[in-house]
């Protein structure tokens, strides 16, 4: 049976769910192409189906990629997401169905099965399925197909920002909200789902960007402390320059200009 474009959409985002497609990473018409023993125009149709909803870019010079979520692109995802499935549970106030709340235990217990064989790409695929499991358990398809594109974007942020979230915390989180959600307490189901989503949105490392000059500026610090017959790096920059440091010690009998700038530089390294 040949391969459709919606397939090939389709396992691009599993891939990432599971983790094994980093942000940015590139993703070639040809090489899927081949992959997939299918023409460059399906794959074509499923990337653009993909850059649509907001998971890949494309590049007139560098082609199709994942992409690379900026902060405020993290917090807007997980801001939908609240909504969303806060929502969703509010609206089902009526009560879950049964063969529902068993589909959703059947689910939990693949995602502990994944946690105790320390299956990672598993294990962040359930994790990640257990929001778009709910909204189809919940009678909302549509929205269960959002939410999946939401979780494969906010995996992207997760991996980009080095998540330190425990995945068991995450899975028990997951469990407590079923118990809620079996007992009828829309209430108590709707509050954890909030606390979870704001918990894992706290987990990464979103609030402050890396100092680009951190290695650089660990490496030309002072050898020796202030204080301790050592100039800071400020009073270093402050010093005389060298021409006319070496002018005044010249006049005043000291080594001559031939002590120029660059064996400055190297007393201050």
């Amino acid at each position: 049976m040949a391969i459709s474009s919606t397939d090939i959409s389709n396992r691009i985002v599993e891939a990432v769910l599971a983790q094994k497609l980093a942000p940015g990473s590139r993703l070639g018409e040809q090489e899927l192409a081949l992959l997939f023993d299918c023409s460059r125009t399906i794959v074509r149709e499923a990337l653009t189906r993909l850059a649509a909803r907001g998971i890949v870019t494309v590049s007139a010079r560098r082609g199709w990629y994942l992409i690379e979520p900026s902060q405020d692109e993290a917090r807007e995802a997980f801001e939908a997401r609240r909504v969303i499935e806060t929502g969703l549970i509010r609206q089902s106030a009526g009560g879950v169905r049964k063969d529902a709340l068993k589909r959703l235990k059947q689910h939990l217990q693949q995602e502990k099965t994944a946690l105790r064989q320390d299956d990672v790409g598993k294990r962040s695929y359930l994790l990640g399925d257990f929001h778009v499991c709910l909204a189809d358990c919940l009678g909302n398809s549509l929205l269960a197909d959002t939410l999946r594109d939401y979780t494969a974007r906010t995996t992207l942020i997760a991996m980009r920002y080095q998540s330190t979230h425990d995945a068991e915390q995450s899975c028990e989180d997951h469990v407590r909200i079923v118990e809620a959600l079996e007992r009828g307490d829309i209430a108590e189901a709707e509050a954890l789902m909030a606390e979870h989503i704001g918990t894992v949105q706290a987990a990464l490392s979103v609030s402050t960007a890396p100092d680009p000059l951190a290695r650089l500026r660990e490496a030309l610090a002072p050898v020796q402390a202030p204080g301790a017959g050592a100039a800071t790096s400020a009073q270093l920059l402050r010093t005389t320059p060298p021409k006319a440091a070496a002018r005044k010690r010249s006049a005043a009998g000291g080594p001559d200009s031939s002590d120029d700038s660059s064996t400055y530089l190297g007393k201050l390294l």
